[in-house]
């Protein structure tokens, strides 16, 4: 069963991707998406023309693979998450890693031309890796914050959560305060969410650092589902929860930090696609995690399209159609926590 779903799963998102690839502002046909690919992979297929295979293979393909990696790392995200701390309301964006990574990136990229060096040592990896850091910093806090006698209390959780995405939300804003106009207009529309400004180097950093420990989490299904029955019972089972704990914390900061970096906060995926497969397929965390990644991917293509195509030729951020289609799903849960405590 499980085998069948996700292979459906992962067929249906590769024929929206190929869907996806095909339509926008500058449409190419199949057949000529096709002979793009197999040019590139070495094959003397030309039906396509010069501007086909520049538009496809430096814009709308590196576009739409950075949207199925980090829709993915936060759809898997979300899933462990909310299986950590057994919470249907938990998710990155909520507990303070998606503002930790924007307020990291944020100060990397208006004040990183003070530490040149930093530059030059890291080069196209600093702006993720800080980004990851500032994730990673959040998530620790909210954690510490809310755990009050080896356990810890959700409310505090989201509470922390939330006073950590305020402070980060201002000291964002001070910093723009030493920002140029170019810098403003371009964290106007990245504060939103944008895969725009997708390139190969982005894939290539994606891949390693958003696919590799999506990976790690889904193999943390084991674990997840002794949880879910509690600690205690968890540790009786070998169980080393604290270690548990930090894994998922550090490869979601990971994921998500990383994501925002290249993309900008893109909220709400990690609270929906988790929910939606855990309403269609159960609980169990060896389908929740791998169908989360591909339901994620799959949620935020389908967004990018909506995004690309809406008004075109201009572009919406892709923020705005996941909070569209996110903050109705987060009010309906709400009022459905409230029913079952009552």
């Amino acid at each position: 069963m499980q085998n069948w779903v996700l292979s459906g799963m992962g067929i249906g998102l590769l024929v929206l991707a190929v869907f996806s690839v095909t339509i926008g502002a500058f449409p190419v046909s199949i057949q000529n998406t096709l002979s793009v690919l197999l040019n590139q992979l070495g094959l003397p297929i030309h039906w396509h023309s010069t501007q086909e295979a520049n538009v496809l293979w430096h814009i709308r393909i590196p576009r739409i693979l950075l949207a199925l990696l980090v829709g993915g790392g936060l759809g898997v995200s979300g899933a462990a998450l909310q299986g950590l701390f057994r919470n249907p309301l938990v998710e990155p964006g909520l507990i303070g890693v998606s503002s930790g990574g924007a307020l990291f990136a944020v100060v990397f990229i208006v004040f990183g031309s003070l530490f040149p060096w930093a530059l030059n040592l890291f080069g196209s990896l600093g702006l993720p890796l800080f980004a990851f850091v500032g994730g990673l910093v959040n998530v620790l806090l909210v954690y510490h914050l809310a755990n009050h006698g080896g356990r810890t209390d959700i409310s505090l959780l989201i509470l922390a959560g939330v006073a950590l995405t305020a402070l980060s939300g201002a000291l964002i804003g001070l910093s723009l305060f030493y920002a140029d106009e170019a810098a403003l207009r371009n964290f106007t529309f990245w504060s939103l969410g944008d895969v725009g400004g997708a390139d190969w180097g982005k894939v290539q950093i994606g891949l390693l650092f958003i696919l590799i420990p999506s990976f790690a989490i889904v193999f943390q299904y084991r674990n997840l589902n002794a949880l879910a029955l509690g600690e205690n019972e968890a540790f009786h089972m070998g169980v080393s929860v604290q270690r548990v704990k930090y894994t998922i914390l550090f490869l979601s900061a990971l994921t998500v930090g990383v994501g925002v970096s290249m993309t900008g906060t893109i909220g709400f995926v990690g609270l929906i696609v988790p929910h939606l497969i855990r309403l269609k397929f159960g609980a169990d965390h060896r389908l929740v995690l791998p169908g989360s990644f591909l339901l994620g991917a799959g949620l935020l293509t389908g967004a990018d399209l909506l995004a690309r195509t809406l008004v075109m030729p201009a572009e919406l951020p892709i923020g705005i159609i996941t909070a569209i289609l996110g903050s109705p799903f987060f009010i309906w849960l709400i009022i459905n926590v409230k029913k079952i405590r009552t």
